[in-house]
């Protein structure tokens, strides 16, 4: 089996393809006795600016020249070489719906395909090409398409954004999802980078590729489909009826809509579906010159071979229970529109595979607890959501401006600046306190101040604040069991992000192979 050796740095300036000679000189054995080097996994370490490293783990084989003098030694692991077994074919007629393709709903037909299996997906908004262009034209012109949109379309929101890949689940399913990005035309690096980012630009092939795969499969893609009602029969899922019109009989539904899916949530309320109010976050997007982020981080505008700056900061009052925290980084990037819905502001953040901008943005948002939503139901924190979207849009003057604001007006302190940003379809200048509720507004400012502590320069004049941040995660849960199905209703797998039970590409993914393991595990046994 392979060792594994963690923890071989370098300075930014010295390159990769040194690294066998580095590793090769920890154990003074000569360099050619060391095969198969490779990276297993490359972070950045910040911590003593501007003494910057780069952090590698290291899988190698070794000849048997010097395997016996490393076999023992307390620095090295070994690597467990056991491969994943594939799936076993299942032949199988049942049909399958999955509503929904973003990254729930794609993986889980991935994993659908590598049984034998297929199924039907759909997908209210347009295919990833036809998708940008509406995107495009809303970011220009203000001309919102409620079917096709930042939220809505192939490959669901992660489409337009930071494309980012981290993952704190230590569950095995991640490396296979990152390999197979990569497969579908990912960079290679993204197998091992502790923070791997694809970029909205790429991630679009990505998605293309992706659906090419799956139609060589022989599944059905349909586009510009909405799911709009639900057939249930002796509490088991029988049919999902399209656009009003079309009634498509069918056997197992995996229900993949995405957080934003606001009509879904009510559709399964009047069903009865059981459905749980969940917590989740708002507040505004910041966004800074990145030059400063990386000042602020490594203790010089750029070092060569370093990524550019992102961070990280949160803050908690003890008194109020409210936490503070930065959301969705993305360094090197844009402040962009994604409302889905006529007269609503939603702010969000997109990056591009170079991650070239000149700006870096953040979300900087506020926990919003039950207590704080608005009135009874499943479904009150969508209205507290839609209800703060209409404030943006209408403190932006209409047309989906976003309201802004210097930060250190926004703070209260001497020396505002500029409004400047990057944001479209473009900003209006106001005070952000009538944007948000009070208590995201309060919480937002104290925590910005412990931000500035903790990361120097961080308040500062050429920072802008833009409004209003609200699609952090579902405010809704709809219930399932430990096989991933629905409490009430049979057959019927609530997926992903949408579901209540994942929080970005890499969770979504996972959840959606989950579910199409628990899918062939009962077509087997039956």
């Amino acid at each position: 089996m392979p060792f594994i050796y963690r923890n071989l740095s370098l300075t930014p300036s010295e390159r990769e393809e040194t690294l066998p000679a580095v590793l090769a000189a920890k154990f003074s054995v000569p360099v050619a006795s060391l095969r198969d080097v490779r990276i297993i996994r490359k972070g950045v370490d910040a911590r003593k600016k501007p003494h910057i490293k780069l952090i590698y783990t290291l899988s190698f084989s070794a000849d048997d020249t010097v395997r016996p003098l490393l076999l023992n030694n307390p620095a090295l692991e070994w690597q467990d070489e056991n491969a994943p077994v594939p799936p076993v074919k299942i032949r199988s007629a049942a049909r399958i719906i999955i509503v929904g393709s973003g990254p729930a709903g794609l993986f889980a037909a991935l994993r659908l395909a590598e049984y034998g299996l297929t199924a039907t997906i759909i997908e209210r908004g347009e295919p990833v090409e036809q998708r940008a262009l509406s995107v495009q034209r809303f970011w220009s012109e203000g001309i919102l398409n409620p079917e096709s949109n930042v939220q809505f379309g192939e490959g669901g929101a992660g489409t337009f954004s930071d494309g980012k890949l981290t993952c704190r689940s230590k569950d095995p399913l991640v490396p296979w999802v990152l390999e197979k990005l990569a497969l579908f035309g990912a960079q290679p690096e993204v197998r091992y980078l502790a923070k791997p980012h694809i970029g909205t630009d790429l991630l679009r092939t990505v998605i293309s590729a992706i659906r090419r795969e799956l139609l060589e499969k022989g599944f059905s893609i349909r586009f510009g489909c909405r799911m709009t009602n639900l057939t249930i029969r002796d509490g088991r899922i029988a049919a999902v009826t399209l656009n009003d019109a079309e009634e498509m009989p069918c056997d197992h539904v995996i229900l993949a809509t995405g957080h934003s899916a606001r009509d879904t949530f009510e559709l399964l309320e009047r069903l009865h579906v059981p459905l749980q109010r969940k917590p989740f976050a708002m507040g505004l997007r910041v966004e800074h010159p990145q030059d400063l982020i990386n000042r602020i981080q490594y203790g010089s505008q750029k070092q060569p071979n370093l990524p550019v700056a992102d961070y990280a900061v949160a803050w908690n009052n003890s008194t109020s229970g409210r936490s503070a925290y930065s959301f969705c980084m993305c360094p090197g990037g844009v402040v962009v529109g994604g409302a889905s819905e006529a007269g609503g502001v939603v702010t969000n953040g997109m990056s591009g595979q170079w991650r070239n901008s000149p700006y870096a943005n953040s979300a900087l948002v506020v926990n919003v607890r039950e207590d704080d939503f608005e009135g009874p139901g499943p479904l009150a924190g969508v209205r507290l959501q839609r209800r703060w979207e209409q404030r943006a849009f209408e403190q932006g003057g209409g047309g989906y401006r976003a309201p802004a604001q210097n930060l250190l007006d926004f703070m209260r302190l001497p020396g505002k600046g500029p409004v400047r940003t990057s944001y479209r379809p473009g900003i209006r200048e106001t005070e952000l306190d009538s944007v948000l509720p009070s208590f995201i507004i309060d919480t937002l400012r104290e925590g910005i101040t412990d931000f500035g502590r903790k990361l120097k320069g961080f308040v500062t004049a050429e920072a802008t604040l833009i409004g209003i941040e609200s699609r952090t995660s579902s405010p809704v849960r709809v219930l399932r069991d430990d096989c991933f199905e629905s409490v009430g209703v049979k057959c019927l797998y609530p997926a992903g992000e949408g579901a209540g039970y994942a929080g970005g590409i890499m969770s979504s993914a996972v959840d959606g192979i989950r579910i199409a393991d628990s899918i062939a595990a009962r077509l087997t046994t039956h």
